[in-house]
């Protein structure tokens, strides 16, 4: 595949040295002749060639032996290493064209494939493929998609096949600003959605003017242009529009996440990783290596090795060309992209969204005898007991606890605590509380005993604003007759203790960005190499545990700048243990609070066993602040919803009340 004149060449793959085409033939059908296959060398040689010398193999194979190659390695191989083998000796266009064919054939239609394939293309791409398809099928590839497809779908897929996108030297500023004028007027101050306005803008612009647009139109409207399209639109339009977005903003980010989705959790979706490794071998490889690695803390290739086996695995392997954990390094490409990330963070207004709200026509009297009722005689209804609590607002509940007492003279803690048990019991008892005071039990359960929570401690007071540690502080005092300060100094030590304490102090400052003092802030943390290690555990200290959110986003969009690495990667590099998951944690939070939860929520229940200390921590003490923005941040980054991943890793009661605090399924 050539590669563009003057431009970088990003994939893994290359030409051969010293190729010869006819001696490569011979080799391959030497390890197919006789009883069973070669395959080692078979996969060696195959995954050692660039596609222009596969192409050239063939033609000498079915010269020298009157054969065809493709059809003698379909014969020799099986299953996914087959796939991925024949599916790396044919030309990128027949490539693509066989996928699609195999995403409309049948009784269902492969979307996610369509989607992938078609907003990811270049125009001279998509050209190619309509041209392959007609001459592999002799059928016209926008007919059947029209035929396989239909609605806004099917209308964005044949803008997208008609590869007319405007070229990236097509900007205009003015024009800029009306496409932002009319998508906000085509989705958000519209009743209903005008898509024929998406599909146009989306489907023609070039992708530097689309960059333009999709920033001003955060500026404009405090909202990044993917949560209006998945407010405005639905199913998969939807995701072909938030596809045709990413690929826009950072095409090897996309195919990044793709990777990551196919290979996690249990079973591999390996249609999908082969592909994209047999895809993007030639063309930007080595891009999505450095971005998959920034994103999801580990290299592409030690998750194919974990993720795959036998000669499958060797072949995905040497496609990915390297692992990049082992050169232990950050990468520009990843370093523009965290730039961009902190730009997105520093700009974007986000309305926070809780899923448990105040319950109309509220009857405190009615709910207390319900209640007194569910709990009273032999057994108890458990359904009334998480149907009440579940559904009414933090206040709400604190009125029922009042009129429990003043009508029945008993404590309605005391009796749910006597009535239920295990996990349902935690979480209803929690939901009684009022948040004050159920953050600082947790932390005084975090320190209770033998052993400190380190991570239960860190989650707390790295999350709460400056009035809800406060409140934290005197709920504490009332409830344990102790300060926070005093608890945490007795129960924690070294560095990692004067970063709580400082955090618990709760005076971390409130006001906006200083782009003056940013650049000062970062300059301060960027020299990694000045002083010991406590030294530069103060410095972080003096600057994360101090400063207000809005400016520590500037602080981390100038420490890029100034050093090409992400405030993150560096604090993983530097420091260690307690520490670095603190600082690592207020970053993260600054990043994303939001996000930081859906991470917690996840691993909280994902592997063998769940965590539902935590995962009761974060459902009760979110789901009147922000559960519904956590939702969608799950759902964006695991591809599948919060009320799924709980479904399907709790049980009984407790599953049925932490789904009503989740508050639906995305």
């Amino acid at each position: 595949m050539a590669k563009p004149q003057g431009a970088q060449y990003r994939g893994s793959v290359r030409d051969f040295p010293d190729f010869d085409p006819g001696q490569d033939a011979e080799a391959l059908y030497s390890a197919m002749k006789g009883f069973g296959s070669d395959k080692e060398a078979i996969l060696e040689l195959i995954t050692s060639r660039s596609n222009r010398q596969r192409q050239e193999i063939s033609q000498s194979y079915k010269s020298l032996y009157g054969k065809d190659l493709i059809a003698d390695l379909k014969y020799e191989l099986m299953g996914k290493f087959e796939r991925l083998i024949v599916g790396l000796m044919r030309p990128l266009a027949y490539c693509d064209a066989k996928e699609i064919k195999d995403a409309i054939s049948g009784a269902g239609t492969d979307e996610k494939c369509l989607i992938e394939i078609l907003a990811s293309r270049t125009n001279d791409q998509i050209h190619q493929l309509v041209e392959a398809y007609k001459d592999a099928y002799e059928r016209d590839l926008e007919a059947d998609v029209i035929g396989d497809t239909s609605g806004h779908f099917q209308k964005m897929l044949v803008v997208l096949l008609q590869g007319t996108r405007e070229d990236d030297d097509v900007v205009s500023e003015e024009l800029v600003q009306q496409d932002v004028q009319d998508l906000y007027e085509a989705g958000e101050l519209k009743w209903g959605t005008d898509e024929a306005q998406f599909i146009y803008i989306l489907g023609n612009r070039s992708k530097q003017h689309l960059r333009l647009v999709f920033d001003e139109y955060l500026r404009t409207t405090g909202k990044p242009i993917e949560a209006s399209i998945r407010g405005e639109l639905s199913g998969d339009f939807e995701k072909l529009m938030l596809a045709v977005v990413k690929c826009v903003r950072s095409t090897p980010e996309y195919f990044a996440e793709r990777l990551f989705k196919a290979m996690k959790g249990l079973g591999t979706r390996d249609n999908t990783l082969i592909r994209i490794m047999v895809t993007r071998s030639e063309l930007d490889m080595l891009d999505i290596r450095e971005i998959f690695r920034t994103k999801y803390e580990k290299s592409l290739y030690s998750m194919i090795k974990n993720d795959t086996s036998g000669e499958y695995k060797k072949a995905l392997l040497k496609l990915c060309g390297g692992d990049d954990d082992a050169a232990g390094q950050f990468f520009p490409e990843a370093a523009q992209v965290a730039y961009q990330m902190w730009e997105l963070s520093a700009v974007a207004r986000v309305e926070l969204k809780g899923t448990v709200h105040a319950a109309g026509h509220f009857d405190p009297d009615a709910d207390a005898k319900a209640l007194r009722k569910a709990m009273k005689g032999i057994g108890t209804d458990e359904g009334t007991i998480l149907d009440i609590i579940t559904h009414r607002s933090n206040a709400q509940r604190q009125q029922i606890r009042q009129t429990f007492k003043s009508h029945f003279g008993r404590d309605l803690m005391a009796d749910l605590k006597s009535e239920l048990s295990g996990d349902l019991a935690r979480l209803i008892l929690g939901l009684m509380m009022p948040p004050a005071h159920y953050d600082a039990k947790q932390l005084k359960k975090a320190m209770e005993g033998a052993g400190t929570d380190e991570k239960a401690l860190i989650e707390i007071l790295t999350t709460r604003s400056n009035a809800e540690i406060q409140a934290i502080n005197e709920a504490y005092k009332e409830d344990y007759h102790k300060s926070l300060e005093d608890a945490l100094s007795s129960d924690t030590s070294g560095h990692f203790k004067r970063i709580l304490i400082s955090l618990a102090t709760g005076n971390r400052e409130e006001g906006g960005e200083d782009r003056d003092q940013a650049r000062e802030d970062a300059q301060e943390i960027a020299d990694t190499t000045s002083g010991d290690k406590t030294s530069l555990e103060t410095r972080f200290m003096t600057i994360l545990c101090t400063r207000s959110h809005q400016h520590l986003r500037r602080v981390f969009q100038e420490f890029v700048k100034k050093t090409n690495y992400d405030i993150e990667h560096t604090i993983k590099k530097e420091m260690s243990g307690d520490v670095q998951d603190a600082f690592v944690a207020i970053v993260q939070s600054v990043r994303n609070k939001p996000l930081f939860f859906a991470d917690k929520l996840y691993k909280s229940m994902k592997g063998a066993g769940t965590d539902e200390k935590t995962l009761t921590r974060i459902m009760v003490s979110r789901s009147e602040i922000d559960l519904l923005n956590i939702r969608q941040e799950f759902i964006e980054k695991y591809d599948k919803s919060l009320h799924q991943a709980i479904e399907g890793d709790t049980s009984g009661y407790f599953l049925k009340a932490l789904l009503a605090i989740c508050g639906g399924d995305d």
